[in-house]
This record gives structure tokens, sequence and C-alpha cells, in this order.
């Protein structure tokens, strides 16, 4: 049985159509991504299968179970971490963790024992006496998660969960949803960031305006580009115009938007031609730090499938 399967999903608020027939198949035990941008649909069709929401149209099911009929038992066995933490900022670590384990039914010492588990499990012991106000945005990040698995769920709902977090708090994350899964907790996992689609999914939905435009593992959704990428990083960003101008002529194909202004990405449709067009490029004076030959990223996908990047799309949805 699927843990989530949709069929036609739709949303709208006035004359937006948030979510516009939205067919999603997710296997129990993955994590399975939603990507896109901001104003994609991506929060919206979370809270339609958190029972949040109510769709406007087509059907979802939840472990089995209709989410306009069945509610009130989806909720009891889904958890839900947002964009914004939901923990109380003037308790500490601990006293959050407590208070959840009494209040989902744990008791007096399972509640303590829970907690301490997880302060433990997701490196929070040193700071469990401290104030949540005083926590960095990674440690209420871990917190907030940690909150949302005080009753391990056989669903958890993960909305953007490393935004505005550094490097190394991501990775955590990151790890910290792969011990969940590998523990039998399914994820449904929303994210504007391809590498993070790329590092924990094994399928990916790729939204866009509302709309579920590709989907498939992330090696399935990069070979679809249908072509390899060349990428060359240049010494100086100021020839960047010129050695795309060079490589797409070489190559005779076409140049891929790089958010790099000292990188240069061309598709190249025969690989054996990379390396003559690289010593062209090195022949006309134009100084490279480096390149490589490789699948598409994902990023790249998305481009090639919307025709704009990923941070192209403001809060309502509208191509800036």
């Amino acid at each position: 049985m699927l843990a989530i399967e949709t069929h036609g999903l739709v949303k709208t608020f006035g004359e937006t159509r948030a979510v516009d027939g939205v067919d999603l198949s997710v296997e129990r035990g993955s994590i399975y991504g939603v990507l896109g941008p901001n104003g994609a649909g991506k929060t919206t069709t979370i809270r339609m299968l958190a029972t949040l929401l109510r769709p406007d149209a087509g059907s979802a099911n939840v472990l089995g179970l209709d989410v306009a009929s069945d509610s009130g038992e989806i909720r009891r066995r889904i958890s839900m971490t947002g964009q914004i933490a939901s923990v109380d900022e003037e308790l500490t670590g601990r006293e959050n963790l407590r208070l959840l384990g009494k209040l989902l039914g744990l008791g007096r010492k399972g509640a303590a024992g829970r907690a301490d588990e997880l302060l433990e499990g997701f490196g929070l012991s040193d700071a469990a006496g401290k104030l949540v106000k005083h926590y960095s945005g990674g440690m209420r990040r871990r917190l907030d998660i940690a909150a949302s698995i005080v009753v391990t769920p056989e669903l958890l709902f993960l909305d953007e969960p490393t935004t505005g977090l550094d490097p190394r708090s991501r990775n955590q994350v990151w790890d910290i949803v792969r011990a969940l899964v590998g523990q039998g907790t399914t994820v449904l996992l929303c994210t504007q960031y391809l590498d993070e689609a790329d590092q924990l999914a094994s399928r990916i939905a790729v939204i866009d305006r509302g709309k579920v435009i590709a989907e498939g593992t992330p090696a399935e959704l990069k070979s679809s580009v249908g072509k390899s990428v060349l990428h060359v990083r240049l010494s100086d960003a100021a020839t960047r115009d010129e050695a795309e101008r060079v490589l797409v002529q070489e190559l005779g194909t076409e140049a891929i938007e790089a958010a790099d202004q000292a990188a240069v990405a061309v598709g190249v449709p025969n690989p054996d031609r990379a390396a003559e067009a690289v010593g062209v490029l090195a022949d006309t004076g134009v100084e490279i730090a480096g390149f490589s030959l490789g699948q598409p990223s994902l990023d790249e996908v998305f481009l090639a499938l919307t025709g704009h990047a990923a941070s192209e799309i403001d809060q309502d949805g509208e191509v800036m």
C-alpha cells in the first residue's frame, strides 16, 4: 500500500489556482521530494495531505485513509514540521519535549525518558536546559524535528526543513531525516533547494505553477535532459561572454544558465568533442580555472523543463 496517493488534487484561492491537478504516488519507507520554487504550490499540497486544508477537487489518500472523511485518524498517524519552528521559545528544549510527551500520552516518566533520548540523538543534550529563544537557527530546527517525532509517526511532512540554515546545520538535518527513514518512517520533503532533493529523495516530483511537470528518480530526471553538460570555470568572470560564445560555436549547442558569473555551462550532444572545445577555448586566450563533464544538475533540469530557473518565481507564482 502506498503512503500517499493523489489524483487530480486541486486547491484554489479566489482566482489563483495554487494546486492544479496534482497526481502523486509515494512508496512507504521512502523519502519523496516535492521540488519547486516559492509559490509553486508545495506547501498548499502538504497542507491538504495533512488535512489542514480541504481539497476543492480530486482525491487524496494518506496511509490508506481518505483526507476528506478520515482526517482524525490521519492526524493521529502523521506529523508535520513547517517552515517556522513550532516550539515554545520561553521554555527550555527539555521542557518543550517533556510537555509534548505528556500531551501525547506518554506519562511523566515516559515523557522524560523520551525527551532525554531525543536530545541526545539530536545533539542537543548540552543545550537541553537553555531557553529555546537562545538557540541558534540550526538548533531550533533540530529541536522542531525532534518535537515532531516524540511519538514516531508513520509519515512525516517536512516543509522547507533547512531554510536559512548554514551548511553544517543542513547536513545535520539531512542525517536526521535519513535516520528516521531507516527506522521505517515515510518522509514527504518539500524543498526549493535542488541539492537537498538530490541528496535525500529517492523520487522527486517537480512542481511549477501548481502542476507536476516531471517525476522520477534524480538520475531519471537528469537523463531526461538528454545530454551531458560541460562546466567550465573561468579565472576571470569578465571573459564569460567570450567563453560562452566559443563553446556554443564549437559544440553546436546552447548555453545553460549558470548563477556563477565566473562559470559557463554548455550542453554537449557528443561528449567526445568536449575536450576539443575546451582546447579551442584555451587557444583564444581565455584563462580556464577548471572544467568537468557530467550529468546536468537538478537546477539545470528545472531550467530545461520550465524555461526559467528555480529562483525566478516570486511568492505569487509569477516569473520575475
